[in-house]
């Protein structure tokens, strides 16, 4: 069996103008200090990384590299939810995600599509040359606005959206393949890839490609109300990567999975510090250890409630304390004696 490895964190959430979060230096010293031996990069920020520069230059990420082993942090993996969002867009969206994208690509959906997917190869040759195997993303949606049976959607709505949503990702699952790297798509509502339904769908389209797969997040599951422990069982050879984050659902007379329009401190399903949701993190990390994941545990933090930096260090100890540094032997090995299958064969009162 294998240990996972962490534990890590998830920049996005913490990089920012002011210090210790403004430089790659400073962010990653910070995130040492907090606990952490591996950080995630959110491969559009330009504060801290240089996508252009890391997908043309192994200097350059040989220079990423040693700052942060200086400082006694790993990259984990980088991450592309921004740019993987911008590879399919339903026009009913075009303004909400054109803040994703460069200002002179905003108002020109077709142009600011063919940018997301040049980022998409950029980031996954920037992987390969930071000598990283895993890649976070998400899938973009273009049937999101139909996800409710009312009105009837027309027949062959659904099939056509997976098609063009296939489509448009092959040639960077094909790249992905040529430099080694799997892509995990972050399964989350707002995305066409949001459960493991529409995960098979988009598997089918893709014929099964070696390089789709999964960067698993309970979180997103509890506010569905989906079994997030079955879903390890089905995919397990699938998730490639691991975001630990918490959440809660507590339905009410008045709202339930939709949550009603309210923000997300009002809303019946909202994330959590870890260890302040219902996530059974205990089970979730021995399903993992029992599945050899040997990839890392990452702190993604989102709380309607806890000041981050809060979150991110109470994160680093839970993590540390969720990891289970698996048994190199099985625990009554005292008890076992020689066999052979002369042996085994008396035992069983057959002849030898």
């Amino acid at each position: 069996m294998k240990t996972m490895q962490g534990p890590a964190l998830y920049l996005a959430q913490f990089a920012g103008d002011e210090a210790p979060f403004n430089s790659w230096d400073n962010i990653t010293k910070w995130a040492a200090e907090c606990g952490y031996k591996g950080v995630q990069i959110p491969a559009w920020d330009g504060r801290i990384f240089d996508l252009t520069k890391a997908a043309s230059s192994r200097a350059y990420c040989e220079e990423l590299v040693g700052v942060a082993a200086a400082n006694g942090i790993q990259i984990t993996e980088l991450a592309t939810h921004l740019q993987g969002q911008l590879v399919a867009v339903h026009p009913a969206y075009d303004a909400a995600f054109d803040g994703f994208a460069p200002a002179e690509l905003q108002g020109n959906p077709k142009a600011r599509q063919a940018w997301a997917v040049e980022q998409m190869k950029l980031a996954i040759t920037a992987s390969y040359n930071l000598g990283i195997t895993a890649h976070a993303t998400f899938s973009g949606a273009l049937a999101w606005p139909f996800l409710y049976p009312w009105p009837q959607r027309p027949a062959g709505l659904v099939e056509e959206a997976f098609d063009e949503l296939a489509r448009r990702w092959r040639p960077i699952l094909d790249h992905a393949e040529t430099m080694g790297v799997d892509l995990c798509y972050e399964i989350h509502p707002g995305e066409d890839l949001h459960d493991g339904e529409t995960f098979e769908m988009f598997l089918d389209r893709v014929d099964q490609h070696p390089r789709a797969n999964m960067l698993y997040d309970p979180s997103h599951y509890v506010l569905q109300c989906l079994d997030y422990l079955d879903n390890l069982d089905i995919y397990g050879e699938r998730i490639k990567m691991f975001h630990v984050k918490d959440a809660e659902f507590n339905p009410t007379g008045r709202q339930g999975v939709y949550g009603g329009y309210q923000s997300w401190v009002n809303r019946a399903g909202r994330f959590r510090s870890l260890g302040d949701g219902q996530v059974d993190f205990g089970a979730v990390f021995s399903k993992l250890a029992a599945q050899d994941f040997d990839g890392w545990a990452v702190v993604e933090w989102e709380c309607a409630l806890k000041h981050p930096e809060d979150g991110a260090r109470e994160g680093a100890a839970f993590v540390r304390d969720h990891i289970i540094r698996v048994t190199e032997r099985a625990f009554d090995d005292f008890a076992g004696a020689e066999a052979d299958r002369a042996s085994n064969r008396r035992m069983l009162g057959l002849e030898v």
